[in-house]
């Protein structure tokens, strides 16, 4: 399920990322690398990213972390965090 990234006013989709990939620590990984090639580009507003994600079979731990500084850029430009969880 890709990660959807859109501003709230406009409803307008900013970007589109990781179109077939379902496992949310590969998600997370692409995410932060759009955020620290992009943030700059953004100016502060009210976003939402939401990512769509399915449990990986047999969890037991472990999984996807956003760093802090990924956690900054967001919060300097009013990016909102969804986790959609789907099952299979």
């Amino acid at each position: 399920m890709p990660i959807y990234i859109k501003s709230v006013q406009s409803n307008e989709q900013i970007a589109l990322l990781a179109k077939d990939e379902w496992q949310l620590p590969a998600q997370i990984q692409e995410l932060e690398s759009w955020l620290f090639k992009n943030s700059n580009s953004l100016v502060a507003a009210q976003y939402v990213a939401d990512i769509g994600f399915s449990i990986r079979e047999n969890a037991c731990g472990g999984g996807a972390i956003l760093s802090s500084e990924a956690m900054a850029i967001m919060g300097k430009l009013g990016i909102k965090l969804y986790l959609s969880e789907y099952g299979d």
